[in-house]
């Protein structure tokens, strides 16, 4: 499954969505993280302070309410903070590879996560995220309720290895300078006229352009370089055919 964005430049993207499996597994290195943080809080105080037990069974039911709503507390907050600071990811998700964005593939803000796991206590009923996960397996984009109130989805991070690209030749590099609004237009009919000139005139005249613009026109040796050159400034790619405008 794949979450289809567009960036401010509108180039169009498409990323992986996280799995109830990744997503599962990141939540069991945060909840160990938890847990280990309240044993090593617990044995702490034990070598400190007074009996557990004892505290516990003084407390009025006010106080172990009031506890048991701190507890969740520091979880909400810890699930936020992390996904405020490392942008859409805790520990668990970063091990995984996995960050939460808003549906557009934008960063989540607090807003966001703060809903998402306020959310958590609905998704954990009635034990287990049992219910935050039926609502993942039918959803196509494996959101919980959480994601589905705050406008999130959880992305698997990949790396793309580019050591099988080449780096392009210097003559169809990028342009050493912004371009004049007359450069770029004459660039445009010269790509748009380009296949009905003659082979050697449409050379000579791509070296001179391209000495007009500063650059070694002798990098330009051949028709293929001059075509990939001249698309290259115009900004064209070089499967679209072009057109005057």
């Amino acid at each position: 499954m794949q979450l289809d964005v567009a960036t401010p430049e509108r180039v169009g993207l498409s990323l992986p969505i996280a799995g109830i499996g990744y997503r599962s597994l990141a939540w069991l290195i945060d909840v160990s993280l938890i847990l280990s943080f309240w044993v090593i809080a617990y044995f702490l105080y034990a070598l400190t302070g007074p009996d557990v037990m004892k505290v516990v069974g003084g407390m009025s039911t006010f106080v172990r309410v009031a506890a048991v709503l701190g507890f969740f507390f520091f979880q909400w907050v810890y699930w936020t903070a992390c996904e405020v600071l490392w942008r859409g990811q805790t520990p668990g998700k970063r091990f995984m590879k996995i960050r939460i964005v808003r549906s557009d593939g934008s960063p989540v803000g607090v807003l966001e996560s703060a809903v998402r796991n306020l959310l958590r206590l609905v998704d954990f009923l009635p034990i287990g995220y049992g219910l935050g996960a039926l609502v993942m397996l039918v959803d196509p984009k494996h959101r919980r309720l959480g994601d589905l109130a705050a406008g999130t989805v959880a992305l698997r991070e990949e790396q793309i290895d580019l050591s099988g690209y080449a780096a392009a030749p210097p003559a169809v590099a990028a342009a050493t300078r912004e371009l004049t609004p007359h450069e770029h237009e004459l660039l445009r009919e010269l790509v748009a006229r380009f296949d009905g000139l003659e082979q050697p005139a449409r050379l000579s005249l791509v070296q001179k352009l391209a000495a007009r613009l500063g650059e070694d026109p002798a990098q330009i040796s051949d028709d293929a370089t001059a075509r990939a050159w001249v698309r290259a400034r115009a900004g064209t790619p070089p499967d679209q055919p072009a057109r005057l405008p």
